[in-house]
């Protein structure tokens, strides 16, 4: 019973917070993914702590080892064999989750963790390392391409790389090691188009890759940089203070803006809702009528001909529906005080006739009345001559 009675509010409230989560979704989203990669990203810092020299150096040396097995390598290198990218997925792995490094670029405030490869399961939350690239621990003859993902409703990831000048930085850590790149470079070209990713023996690069034009992905973004030295130590962000996000201080605010929405909605009754519903229907359609009365408008000032024609066509249909409504108001042909008028004045105005298809003398115009009456009188003089000549007879 309560709910018949209030059925509109409800109604009313669960579009209400339909479309406060249609609008609050990326936002949300975008946080929610941001936490896993700020904690993805501590996760590694608390591994890499973990590790001793020796094991360290271990780790790097494989990835220079690697990076050199590629500078004698044509395109094919973008095509590893099953047995190439198991070695490549197990350097730099120290806890097993993929993760080789993280990347900053404070100009847009990106930072991500860097996982090996490029699938969409990666993609979707995270930056990859494209396969067949050198692996991002510097050094002459090392060009690391990361790839990463524009415009995903649930996270920002590369959305912004577009507006990264040349002269902006772009950083890497990878275990302890922090390299600092300045962009250099910055192309757009067609997705096959490799040549911008060659290794050059004497440098050392880093190429970020995303899809452009936003939202046709038709072509690729390379924005590149060239190595310099690191910034000042209180420049440099530590990968253990990388959590940008503290839910307990979130959540309670998304929580309070939901609770108060639902007040809101349940205060409306639905009184006040049919109300809103009529001025609302009122409006649109107001809104409806005069939208197309300015575009009839204009097509008129456009075509002044069909203006006329049409104000002629509603003058012969308005005269129509008058002469329409009189006779209805005389339907068994009885004269209007304007058909007693125009008598008097003489004229022939058209009337309906009555029944037995004879007009009245009412109705007929006096000339036709008096050429009557002498027609009736000739022919009274013909009987009498007729009756005087039987008699004689």
């Amino acid at each position: 019973m309560w709910i018949k009675k209030h059925w509109s509010t409800i109604l009313l409230l669960l579009i209400l917070l339909a479309g406060v989560g249609l609008v609050t979704y990326p936002t949300f989203a975008d946080w929610w993914n941001s936490f896993h990669q700020s904690r993805a990203i501590a996760g590694y810092a608390d591994s890499v702590a973990q590790i001793d020299d020796s094991y360290y150096e271990e780790l790097m040396e494989q990835a220079r080892e690697f990076n050199k097995s590629l500078l004698n390598r044509d395109d094919s290198r973008f095509n590893m064999s099953d047995e190439d990218r198991e070695i490549y997925n197990n350097i730099l792995n120290i806890d097993g989750s993929g993760i080789i490094g993280y990347i900053e670029v404070p100009k847009v405030n990106i930072s991500l963790p860097i996982y090996h490869g490029t699938s969409e399961a990666v993609l979707q939350v995270a930056a990859g390392h494209i396969e067949g690239t050198s692996l991002p621990v510097g050094g002459e003859g090392t060009h690391a391409v990361i790839s990463g993902h524009r415009g995903l409703p649930s996270a920002k990831l590369f959305t912004d790389l577009d507006q990264i000048e040349e002269g902006d930085i772009i950083q890497m850590t990878i275990l302890d090691d922090v390299l600092t790149y300045q962009v250099d470079q910055i192309r757009i070209v067609l997705p096959n188009e490799l040549s911008d990713l060659a290794i050059d023996p004497e440098k050392d690069l880093v190429t970020l890759v995303t899809c452009t034009p936003y939202g046709i992905n038709s072509h690729r973004l390379l924005v590149r940089g060239h190595r310099i030295d690191n910034p000042d130590s209180g420049d440099v962000r530590v990968i253990s203070d990388a959590t940008q996000y503290r839910p307990i201080n979130v959540l309670p605010i998304v929580a309070g803006i939901i609770i108060l929405l639902v007040l809101i909605g349940f205060g409306v009754s639905s009184h006040h809702s049919r109300v809103h519903f009529r001025i609302y229907n009122a409006l649109m359609l107001e809104h409806q009528e005069r939208e197309r009365r300015f575009s009839l408008e204009y097509f008129y000032e456009k075509h002044p001909q069909i203006r006329a024609s049409d104000e002629a066509r509603a003058k012969a249909a308005a005269e129509k529906a008058r002469i329409e409504a009189e006779k209805a108001k005389n339907p068994k042909g009885k004269p209007s005080k304007k058909l007693k008028k125009a008598e008097k004045k003489g004229k022939t105005v058209k009337q309906k006739t009555p029944k037995s298809g004879k007009p009245r003398k009412s109705q007929m115009p006096k000339k036709s009345q008096k050429a009557q009456m002498e027609q009736k009188a000739q022919q009274g003089q013909l009987k009498e001559k007729r009756g005087d000549a039987e008699k004689e007879g």
